[in-house]
């Protein structure tokens, strides 16, 4: 099993041809390692995590919301959060007619902002607006998702990045420590086999009990 972890950045697509029209990039352009596939996608617009495996059961492992696996978003925003608004993150909007899974936020502020590279193209942001950081996490990957809940809570969204990926073993996070944008590495041999624990699992059922597929 070959397994990758990207630092996808802003405007390139979570595949690995263009699209014919299309002003976005491609992961060919920075992965030339042959058969892996994003397991999960980022949107064009978004950056960070992006983990690329070859094997189709941990595709559907970290990708299917009822293994419930948390991943992590520093979300850059347009205002600042109070309570109420973070509080109403947790407890879940409306998207669609359908009310989004509890999920954790927080407001980062001091020391706890991202130091991240500047983004390419730069974010566009109003002088008389001040901008804050959010740290989100969510156990689904619904269309849009934390742009449209943070835009529910009228704190639209600036700049998006996936910081870490929870394969719920009590391990730590894959996350994007030394990886600079459009950089990869493969897995380490004790994230390899923690992969292979993870798809091996007898169990191979979903943390609602039903079974997968």
């Amino acid at each position: 099993m070959t397994t990758l972890l990207l630092h996808k950045p802003y405007g390139v697509l979570s595949q690995f041809t263009r699209e014919s029209g299309s002003r976005w990039g491609c992961l060919a352009e920075f992965v030339d390692v042959p058969d892996v596939y994003a397991a999960g996608r980022l949107d064009a617009d978004s950056e960070g995590l992006l983990l690329l495996t070859s094997n189709g059961r941990l595709q559907q492992q970290l990708t299917d919301p009822r293994f419930g696996h948390w991943r992590t978003y520093w979300v850059q925003v347009e205002g600042v959060p109070d309570e109420q608004r973070l509080q109403q993150l947790r407890d879940g909007v409306v998207i669609q007619e359908k009310l989004t899974r509890p999920a954790k936020a927080r407001w980062l502020q001091g020391d706890a902002i991202p130091a991240l590279q500047e983004r390419t193209p730069p974010v566009r942001w109003r002088a008389s607006i001040p901008t804050s950081w959010i740290e989100l996490s969510l156990r689904e990957g619904r269309n849009r998702q934390v742009r449209r809940m943070t835009a529910a809570v009228g704190l639209p969204t600036l700049r998006l990045v996936r910081s870490s990926i929870d394969l719920m073993d009590g391990g730590p996070r894959l996350n994007l420590e030394g990886l600079a944008q459009g950089c990869w590495r493969p897995t380490t041999a004790e994230e390899q086999k923690r992969l292979t624990r993870l798809i091996s699992n007898r169990r191979g059922r979903p943390r609602d009990g039903s079974p997968p597929g």
